[in-house]
């Protein structure tokens, strides 16, 4: 049954009708016409699907719209300040973190997270953070180089 969900997207009040169990990942991609965030395995395993709810980096596929009501959730669409990428969006075309690209959404919106709760990590805390975000591409290297250049701004 559907049922009016409210929660704030990209900072923007947002109300959608739809069954309250229904993924997140799928409301945003199918429903709300936000396809930065990516289908990965389905399981909360790889985070290419990872958005922010209330700042933290959540698998969306793990999580339902029903259980954002009232809450903050920001997408790979809304981490940029009008064309102004944020910094690590800045910092991963910078160092080519990326290949495919279809991790790096997920890749991006996880070290957001991590850099604002940690904005002086280590090397290592890094590489601790970021290793359940997957990338078939070999590009983690890049990626922890794009992450050290955004901490010594």
């Amino acid at each position: 049954m559907k049922t009016p969900i409210s929660f704030t997207l990209n900072g923007k009040p947002t109300t959608i009708a739809v069954d309250p169990n229904r993924k997140l990942l799928w409301v945003l991609r199918t429903d709300l016409k936000l396809t930065g965030t990516k289908y990965g395995c389905g399981e909360a395993y790889c985070g290419a699907c990872t958005v922010h709810v209330n700042g933290e980096a959540t698998r969306s596929c793990a999580v339902t719209i029903g259980d954002v009501q009232n809450q903050q959730v920001r997408t790979i669409e809304g981490l940029a300040k009008g064309k102004t990428l944020h910094p690590v969006q800045a910092a991963f075309a910078k160092h080519d973190a990326l290949q495919c690209g279809y991790c790096t959404p997920g890749m991006i919106m996880n070290a957001a997270a991590l850099l604002e709760k940690s904005p002086k990590a280590s090397t290592q805390e890094i590489i601790s953070g970021m290793e359940d975000n997957l990338c078939r591409c070999a590009a983690h290297r890049r990626i922890v180089e794009a992450l050290e250049e955004v901490i010594q701004r």
